[in-house]
């Protein structure tokens, strides 16, 4: 376990909603300036960097979800069964974040042309706040970027959009023995809903992207609820999309019809999330991989970026946990990263580390 030291010192950390946030900024800090790494900016979110001009750089979040009943082990507790290492957070993304760390206390910094830049953010399980508070800052990123969520060491070069949004529908609450007086919010919210349902499957569903394993733009009402009894028309319904982008233009065109329908189904909306999916233009051997999910990536505007952590991926489960081999293979990788720098090099040398050439 011992060349696993500074993950289960990660795990300790209860970073649940960002609660012991100081405490784990403050710990990677202090293993990074020990080593020469300059404190950029320390709030929230931790920026370091080392050298001159970084044209490398890393960011990864420190925070997770909640953990639910059923664990057998202590999440908190980095805890290590025959080939696997258990504990809440290890693989989103607190793996990621300590093999970085001890990719970059296992290398030669004085060899470095380059300089290095570390991001470590907070509330991306919730928000993107702290990622977001970055870019308000203007903080520039350098042109190559790796994101350590978990891939199972596979490299990703890009992920699906987001458009995310609330929708709160109106009516007139009457005794349900007498509907005409009333209008039932419910009613509307399913006839907005059948309507966009179907403009989805004709006008964004089948126009794909193939560079995506899931090729189409998804769409999923996540929360349904209104009324207050079974006797009375509803006067309020909520209702909450989320959509999956694979093309930007889908983003437009779909809100575009949530603007025509609330208008005729009394629906007042909130877009509350608008993300771009994003590709790299480039040539990865015929490897083209790409996110189905959503990652900080997205928001980050860079020459070149990657996303590249362990795996399998348990993110969110019960016994949230990853594999050993799958760890140390991740400090490899990042450090051939970090050494090599050239894009079209790295690449391929990472796959060829994962074929066991």
């Amino acid at each position: 376990m011992e060349k696993y030291n500074i993950l289960k010192d990660l795990v300790k950390f209860n970073t649940i909603k960002d609660k012991e946030n100081d405490k784990i900024i403050n710990y990677i800090e202090n293993i990074l300036k020990s080593i020469g790494f300059n404190t950029d900016y320390k709030g929230k979110y931790l920026i370091m960097s080392y050298g001159k001009n970084p044209t490398f750089g890393f960011l990864g979040h420190t925070d997770t979800v909640e953990y639910i009943d059923g664990w057998s082990t202590d999440p908190f507790t980095l805890t290590e069964k025959g080939d696997n290492l258990y504990g809440l957070g290890v693989c989103d993304m607190k793996s990621g974040i300590a093999a970085i760390l001890d990719a970059i206390l296992s290398i030669d910094l004085n060899k470095i042309e380059n300089g290095i830049k570390l991001f470590f953010t907070y509330d991306e399980e919730r928000g993107f706040e702290g990622i977001y508070s970055i870019i308000k800052r203007n903080e520039k990123f350098p042109d190559f970027m790796i994101f350590g969520e978990p891939t199972y060491n596979e490299i990703l070069i890009g992920s699906k959009g987001l458009l995310e949004c609330d929708l709160h529908f109106k009516g007139i609450k009457v005794h349900s023995s007498n509907p005409d007086k009333g209008k039932s919010a419910n009613l509307n919210a399913i006839k907005f809903l059948s309507e966009l349902e179907k403009f989805y499957i004709e006008n964004i569903k089948n126009d794909v992207n193939d560079k995506f394993d899931i090729p189409y733009t998804t769409m999923n009402v996540g929360i349904l609820k209104g009324g207050s009894a079974k006797n009375s028309i509803p006067a309020e319904c909520y209702a909450t999309l989320d959509f999956r982008v694979v093309k930007t233009e889908h983003i437009e065109e779909i809100e575009k019809m949530i603007e025509t329908l609330s208008k005729k189904y009394d629906c007042n909306y909130e877009i509350l999330e608008r993300i771009k999916p994003f590709i790299n233009d480039v040539d990865i051997k015929n490897n083209q991989k790409t996110a189905n999910f959503l990652t900080e990536a997205s928001v980050v505007n860079c020459k070149a970026k990657i996303i590249l952590g362990t795996g399998p991926v348990t993110a969110h489960e019960v016994n949230e946990y990853i594999e050993k081999e799958s760890y140390d293979k991740l400090v490899e990788q990042y450090k051939m990263i970090i050494e090599k720098y050239a894009w079209a090099i790295i690449v391929q040398k990472i796959f060829r580390i994962k074929k066991g050439e």
